[in-house]
């Protein structure tokens, strides 16, 4: 005597482990596409190609940063969050104050997000200018003139002041 076993069909849909083999490619195609979204969407910057002249140029770069460590330069920056405005006032004599102070905000992680000024003193010898695109985020300040530079850091918009004063020597610190 035989027995029928009568099988029951369950539909593929209904199988757990159907969706597990389903699910592993389905996310590894959604990773893809974010990660292409994200490569075009961001502005990584470009990698600078003749190193041995950037090498030169730092020694000159240097040189002027001894320069505003022996004039004694430093600068009070004043951020206006409200108003976007941009306020830089430095402490030297009007008469060796420059005629025109580049200022460059260089974003830590992003070339797409610097900014760079040009700024002429007003009549009270301050420097001033409007922040109109500045993103969020960690910026190191550069203030250049024509034979001094100085460097500070702050992060927009949470730091209102920051003094920048010149880079100490190595073994100064």
């Amino acid at each position: 005597m035989s027995t029928d076993r009568s099988r029951e069909t369950v539909s593929w849909y209904r199988v757990p482990m159907v969706w597990l083999l389903i699910a592993l490619p389905l996310s590894a195609v959604a990773g893809g596409f974010t990660t292409l979204w994200l490569a075009i969407r961001s502005n990584d910057g470009l990698v600078v190609d003749d190193y041995y002249r950037r090498g030169i140029e730092i020694n000159r770069v240097l040189d002027r940063d001894h320069a505003a460590a022996e004039r004694g330069v430093s600068a009070r920056l004043q951020l206006d969050d409200a108003r976007r405005h941009m306020r830089i006032e430095l402490n030297l004599p009007a008469t060796q104050r420059p005629a025109r102070l580049r200022v460059q905000w260089l974003h830590a992680t992003r070339q797409g997000y610097d900014r760079r000024f040009t700024l002429v003193p007003d009549a009270h010898g301050v420097y001033r200018a409007p922040l109109t695109g500045l993103a969020p985020g960690h910026y190191y300040v550069q203030l250049a003139a024509d034979d001094w530079r100085l460097l500070g850091s702050l992060r927009f918009p949470d730091q209102a002041r920051v003094t920048i004063v010149p880079v100490a020597e190595p073994g100064e610190r």
